[in-house]
This record gives C-alpha cells, structure tokens and sequence, in this order.
C-alpha cells in the first residue's frame, strides 16, 4: 500500500517534467497524509493550435477516492489506495478508471516494515525514492463527489500493485509507476479504455528504487521537516535465550 509520500520538487522543476503544467509555487511537502490535499496533473482541455506542449492542468483533491454515488461519506470507507489488479472492475474504481485517470506527483514514498511478533524485530519505517533521484509519477484516480446542497469534493487514491523484488522484503504492495513517455496514454481517457492501459499497471523494474529507513516521527503528521529523511541504523530486538526441556534436554524456541 501507500500511506505516506512527499513531493519537495520545486514547481518550476515539475512544470519541465510535465511539460509545461500551468502550476503555481507551492512548497515542499515531506509528509502527505491521507485526507490531505494532494497535487493531481489531469488531461486539460485544449491548447491554442500551433502549441507543442502536453495539454495537462494540475489540480489539488483531497486524498481519499469517494464515489459519485456514495449518499454519505461518513459512512463510507476512505480509500487511498486501489488494488490495479481489480480496479477496472470494482465499483469504487470503475468510473474513474475509465474517465478520470490523473497523474500523482511524488519524490518518493514512506513504507512500514512490520515483521512477526516472534521474529525479534522491530517495526521499521524506509523512506523510498528512486535511485536517481528526481520526481515521480504514481498512476491515480479521481472522482468528485457531490453533496445533497451542491457543494463538491475532489478526491482522488493511488493505484497499487504487486511489489517488486526490490521492495518485497519491505511490503507486499508499492504504488504503480508511470514513466515520462506514457503519460499520454495513461491520462487519455478519451481514446485508451482502460483495458488498453493495463501494461501500464505493472511493479516498476527491480532496482527503480532505494530504500532508506528512517525514524518512525513519519507516522505524526505534525512532524513535516526535512529531517524525516535522515538515516536511520536500525535496531533489532535482543533475541530471547532458547528454553531447555528438563525432560530430554533438547533446545526448544517455544
């Protein structure tokens, strides 16, 4: 899954990145959280003629998908993520999969390793970003709900998918990547059903990305500095001494 990401890349940078994206200053953000707002390019409506830049606007959506259909958000789930493998058929997805696919800007992504209780470790938190630096795009979704009053909501979730092998000993789940040169396709909901995009819904390549852990003050979403992405060593549980059985004794690790 994911739960946590940043994007500290200056507007001006992501402007070139997304070719051109009309896009005000905004600042570095080191700890995005779900029900925050977060920064989503979508398909724009037009350029002049003669233009050769990508027609893509940026928008702000409140993280957590919310249904068109849903009567009560109270009593709905908050869905930050969506499973790529079930998306283009899962109710909660399966209008934005075909209309509204956005791009979600990121440098990288907070994960939670959490072992077994009996393995003697600790949960680690790791900061992942890709191993050339530079921003990313996670593939997302966007839906915009409606109140009985008239009042709209932007929202939006990141599409997950299986981790790579990179990732796996950290989670089971990473976000899906897409690359500069199919920006394109994936947020032209016009031409490309999402049947035609699913290549796109794959783990990115094996060493796309480092993981760095990090101290556990990500999970306050008080804590916004730059300091999250300090290092961390990680510390592992002391290992309890294995019991003797007095009937036999053999070493026993129950």
């Amino acid at each position: 899954m994911c739960g946590r990401f940043a994007l500290t890349i200056s507007s001006a940078d992501l402007r070139d990145i997304f070719s051109g994206l009309d896009l005000d200053d905004f600042p570095a953000r080191y700890n995005i959280a779900p029900t925050q707002p977060i920064l989503v390019v979508i398909a724009g409506e037009g350029r002049e003629q003669g233009s050769n830049l990508a027609d893509r606007r940026a928008v702000l959506v409140r993280w957590g998908l919310t249904p068109a259909w849903v009567k009560d958000p109270k009593e709905f789930p908050l869905l930050i993520n969506a499973r790529a493998e079930t998306a283009i058929g899962k109710a909660s997805f399966r209008a934005a999969m075909r209309h509204r696919r956005v791009l979600i800007p990121a440098s990288g992504f907070y994960e939670w390793h959490r072992p077994a209780k009996e393995s003697g470790e600790k949960p680690q938190a790791y900061w992942i970003r890709p191993r050339r630096g530079g921003v990313i795009a996670f593939a997302g979704l966007m839906e915009t709900w409606s109140s009985a009053d008239g009042s709209e909501v932007d929202t939006g979730a990141i599409l997950t998918t299986s981790a790579n092998a990179g990732i796996s000993a950290i989670h089971d789940r990473m976000p899906v990547v897409i690359k500069p040169e199919d920006f394109s396709r994936w947020l032209d909901c016009k031409t490309q059903e999402p049947r035609e995009v699913v290549d796109l819904m794959q783990p990115v390549q094996d060493d796309f990305f480092e993981a760095i852990p990090v101290s556990d003050r990500v999970n306050k979403v008080a804590n916004m500095g730059p300091d999250l992405h300090e290092p961390v060593v990680i510390e592992k549980l002391p290992r309890q001494p294995e019991k003797q059985r007095p009937d036999d004794g053999q070493l026993s690790f129950f």
